[in-house]
Order: C-alpha cells, then sequence, then structure tokens
C-alpha cells in the first residue's frame, strides 16, 4: 500500500466524504432560515460511487474516513453506506459527525453497522438558545441522543462547539462542565469564515487562548492529554478529576496547517485538499464518463495530483484571504 504524501512531506490517512447537502436544521453561522439552493438528486455522488473513491483511497493509503453533511442522516439508507464502508480493506476508523437530530433513532443501527464514534455538533444547552441558533426547538432530541451514544459504548462521544462572541460563549464553563461529569470529549472550535449566514468577522472570534483561559478561572489548571485526541488538529486537556476531554481547535488564532492529513470528497464529487480554498478536482465526471475500465487510473492519477498541490496552508489572516465560494454545508464538515 502507497502512502500519499503531498508536496509538504505531510502523510495524508484521512478523508471526509460529504453525503449529502441536505440538513435538518438551519445553523445561524451556515445558512439563511429558508436554507441554501440544494444539489440535485442526480449530481449527487451514489453511494456506490462512494464506495469505489473509498475503496481506491485505501488502497493508496487512506485508513479513516469521517462521513459528514449537511445532515448525514437525512440521507436514505445511510446504515448500508456505513455498513459497506466498514469491510473496505485498508480502512481503520470510520466515524460520523452529526446535529444529533436523527442519533437516538438511528443509533442501534449504525452500531449493528459498525460505527464506532461519532462527533456531534452542539453551540447550546439552553432550549431557546438552541432554537435562535438553529431555528428549531429540537435540543431535546439531541441530548438524548448523546446519553444514548454514551450508553451504547461509542467512543470517543466528541461534542463539537463553535463558540460565537455574543452569541453562546458564556456557556463555555457549562460545556466543560460535562467532561467533569461524564466521558464526553468536547471540543471548543474558533469561528471561522465559511458558510452563507449572516457574516463572519474577526469581532466575533473567541480565541482558543481565551476559552482555555475562562475554563482555568472556573476550574483550575487543565492538565495536557496525550493520545488519542491529539490525532487531529484539537490540543487535548482534562480537568482534575474530570471524566471526559477537552479540546481547542484553533484555526483563526493558530493555524493547524503543518500536520494537516486530511482531503475532503464533496457531495457533488469533487475532492478539495483545503477547506479554506476553492481548489478542488471532479472526480464525478470520471466515474460517469461512460469508460469503466479507464476509472481507476485516472481517478488515481487526479488523486495524486490533487494531494500533491495541496497547499502548504490556509491563508486566514492574511491579505490574500477570501471566504470559500462554498458554504460549508456543501464543503462537508
Amino acid at each position: 500500500m502507497a502512502d500519499l504524501i503531498d508536496g509538504f512531506d505531510r502523510k495524508i490517512d484521512y478523508l471526509r466524504i460529504s453525503i449529502t447537502d441536505r440538513c435538518n436544521l438551519r445553523c445561524i453561522y451556515c445558512m439563511p432560515p429558508d436554507g441554501v439552493p440544494t444539489i440535485g438528486h442526480d449530481q449527487v455522488l451514489t453511494y456506490e460511487e462512494i464506495i469505489e473513491i473509498a475503496r481506491l483511497a485505501c488502497r493508496l493509503g487512506i485508513s479513516k474516513i469521517r462521513l459528514s453533511g449537511g445532515e448525514p442522516l437525512v440521507r436514505r439508507k445511510v446504515v448500508s453506506l456505513i455498513r459497506e464502508l466498514n469491510r473496505l480493506e485498508g480502512l481503520k476508523d470510520l466515524s460520523l459527525t452529526t446535529n444529533g437530530v436523527l442519533l437516538a433513532e438511528y443509533l442501534p443501527a449504525l452500531v449493528d453497522a459498525g460505527l464506532r464514534r461519532v462527533n456531534v455538533s452542539l453551540d447550546t444547552m439552553r432550549p431557546d438558545r438552541f432554537r435562535e441558533i438553529t431555528r428549531f426547538p429540537l435540543l431535546d432530541r439531541v441530548l438524548t441522543g448523546l446519553d444514548a451514544a454514551l450508553d451504547a459504548g461509542l467512543d470517543p462521544v466528541k461534542i463539537n462547539v463553535v463558540v460565537i462572541r455574543g452569541v453562546n460563549d458564556d456557556e463555555v464553563t457549562d460545556f466543560a462542565r460535562l467532561a467533569l461529569e461524564a466521558t464526553f470529549q468536547i471540543r471548543f472550535i474558533e469561528f471561522m469564515p465559511v458558510g452563507s449566514g449572516p457574516g463572519w468577522g474577526p469581532e466575533k472570534v473567541v480565541s482558543s487562548d481565551e476559552i482555555r483561559a475562562r475554563i482555568e478561572e472556573e476550574f483550575g489548571r487543565l492538565l495536557p492529554v496525550h493520545g488519542r485526541i491529539e490525532s487531529g488538529p484539537a490540543k487535548g486537556f482534562r480537568l482534575a478529576r474530570g471524566r471526559g476531554e477537552l479540546g481547542f481547535i484553533s484555526p483563526v488564532s493558530r493555524h493547524f496547517c503543518g500536520a494537516c492529513n486530511r482531503v475532503r470528497l464533496t457531495a457533488d464529487g469533487v475532492l478539495r485538499p483545503c477547506l479554506f480554498s476553492d481548489e478542488e478536482v471532479d472526480l464525478k465526471a470520471i466515474l460517469r464518463n461512460g469508460r469503466p475500465e479507464g476509472h481507476h487510473g485516472e481517478l488515481k492519477s487526479l488523486m495524486y495530483r490533487t494531494i500533491r498541490n495541496k497547499p502548504e496552508r490556509h491563508t486566514l489572516g492574511g491579505h490574500s484571504f477570501k471566504i470559500c465560494e462554498r458554504g460549508m454545508s456543501a464543503i462537508g464538515g
């Protein structure tokens, strides 16, 4: 099995796959109230196409796949896709990012299909604020899904919190307390300039350093964690006597590009080497060109070239930065 190495000697072994751009929430920083124009069903990769790309990616050195959306659980027969992906040779880790609304309902089938890890996006634990942020009164369903994930033995169960000044930054210590009482991994994410919501601005960013300082003021010094949480962009810590972990993802104040190991496949079949870049290559066109005998050679060549041309780092904060043309729902979280 060959390794995928980019032009800066980083090993790329992680593929994020968006399986739909549709979502059952309308978070204010991601979508306008009426949503965004969706991709036609005929333009979305079929499960067979997703599996074909994933199988080749695993042969080339990808060992970790995360499914995302939009909201992946709104796509029909997602359990069957997870079951098939779990059978791929070379795949060591398969996980799912979800908003949690449908998690409790789907969890038994997901576990039976082989899912062992889940990330739940949750920016508030206050019912009124949840409705303001997501435009739906569904917090109870998300919390039920989180409890069900712990009870089912998923490990880890991560909660992703996008911290926005003046919106939910007063709940930082409330979320940290969850890691004191349960085995959750709470990941605080700086507000990034992606999406088609009401505008990102630097004044809305709460830095990881500030978030950590607030938590330490409340709970005392955080203790570094060495191990699994460091496999991604989060820097891992725990509270003294805490059962869970805390992570801080700092794309704005302190980029983590030097250790980036991932590429993204969108629901409409383009491969993106960087979240903050509009550079992308169309894999779907090759899959549907009517010459199945030539697919693998062309796909392999395109994957190698895309990864080889992966940028050294994003330009967020620099003079050349511009917000991506695609919103997060069209890229995949």
